[in-house]
């Protein structure tokens, strides 16, 4: 019914799954993750071998092991980004259900590593970390909760959306995992802006983070412990945040040249959270701008071609995603450039990590299969005959 008022893009009967895909994929954003991951393998090669002769490992333990992952989660970001959005919607509300049950066994199941935060399920030979599986899953279920109370006589979407959004916030607070908690609660806080939330509950939602943490910062030593070391003026040079800092500072705009950085011989965290710092030192300015310059392409490309989108529930979860996306690479290099305190969170694509590059490779498949070319028709359309 709606080809029939609107029009549609004319269909090429019987093309097949990878012509298709092919010709309707944002090829742009693709090439961005490729070369993201071609970054990630260069700074692993200089960030992790000497971490794996402090454990006594092969010099490029690490490096094998990122390269088996990245393969895996390119290998899953190829396979999602061919599937339609009924489908995506499908997988997404099982893996958010599944990471969500997961979540909720981490305080009896889980471990710390010694990190101070109950994040992880050990299986001996890897570990896995259920909250960033549960990202893109409770960004498609929240989506479609909200896409779906817009319809006549639809449920109230946005209020269930709201209250799973809470109870996820609530479980990675008693980690504690602040960082994904905001994340997660950015990312629904700009879809609900996207549906037409108005601006007075976004702010008044906003007074709610800040009592949130007032308490978090008053109830919790791991959290009040990180918001000193941030707001404090001086810098311990031992710490994480005094390493990454000199560091940064050191490589200047060209760097002090490959393999000539030391900062990755002190930091413990230079091949995961801290891997911007490693880049600054041996790199430069150069390479950090280059990969902002790759993060920025990716959402903002997303973020334009959604907005001739007019199906909601890909408007609301393409934006979600993108948005998500771009965010948690702010935050990685905000926290080692002293921008904001300390979170533990990866650089997608870019940082050490099996549970990130998959779940990454996930969320942006999806965000791919989400900003293929439709033979719909865009909102733009609509809008010309309108007016016709």
């Amino acid at each position: 019914m709606t080809e029939m008022v609107f029009g549609a893009v004319p269909v090429r009967e019987g093309e097949p799954i990878l012509p298709r895909w092919w010709r309707t994929i944002d090829k742009w954003s693709m090439a961005c993750v490729l070369l993201l991951f071609g970054v990630g393998m260069l700074l692993g090669l200089a960030a992790s071998p000497p971490l794996a002769s402090r454990n006594g490992l092969d010099p490029f333990h690490y490096v094998q092991r990122q390269a088996l992952f990245g393969c895996l989660a390119l290998t899953v970001m190829f396979l999602v980004s061919m599937m339609s959005p009924l489908v995506i919607r499908r997988i997404g509300v099982i893996g958010a259900v599944l990471a969500l049950a997961s979540l909720m066994l981490l305080p009896f199941f889980g471990t710390d590593f010694g990190k101070g935060a109950v994040r992880w399920f050990s299986l001996g030979f890897a570990s896995v970390q259920p909250s960033e599986f549960l990202k893109p899953g409770l960004i498609v279920i929240s989506a479609w909760l909200m896409a779906a109370s817009q319809e006549i006589h639809g449920p109230p979407g946005k209020s269930l959306s709201f209250g799973l959004v809470l109870a996820v916030v609530g479980l990675l607070a008693l980690q504690p995992d602040f960082g994904q908690a905001c994340l997660v609660l950015f990312g629904w806080g700009v879809m609900y802006f996207v549906a037409g939330a108005p601006f007075t509950l976004l702010t008044g939602m906003a007074g709610l983070v800040v009592a949130a943490g007032t308490v978090a910062y008053n109830s919790s030593q791991h959290f009040a412990r990180r918001i000193d070391g941030f707001l404090s003026p001086d810098i311990d040079p031992r710490t994480q945040l005094g390493y990454a800092t000199g560091a940064i500072r050191e490589g200047g705009f060209f760097g002090v040249g490959v393999g000539e950085g030391q900062v990755k011989w002190s930091l413990p965290d230079a091949h995961t959270d801290f891997i911007i710092a490693v880049a600054a030192e041996e790199y430069g300015l150069i390479l950090v701008l280059f990969i902002i310059l790759l993060y920025m392409t990716i959402t903002v490309r997303s973020l334009m071609r959604l907005i001739r989108e007019r199906d909601p529930f890909i408007r609301l979860a393409g934006t979600g995603l993108a948005c998500t996306f771009g965010v948690q690479a702010i935050i990685n290099m905000g926290v080692a450039v002293r921008l904001l305190p300390a979170k533990g969170m990866t650089l997608p694509f870019v940082s050490y990590g099996g549970s990130s590059l998959i779940a990454g490779g996930i969320l942006v498949g999806m965000l791919l299969a989400l900003t293929r070319t439709r033979p719909q028709g865009e909102i733009g359309d609509i809008l010309l005959r309108s007016r016709r």
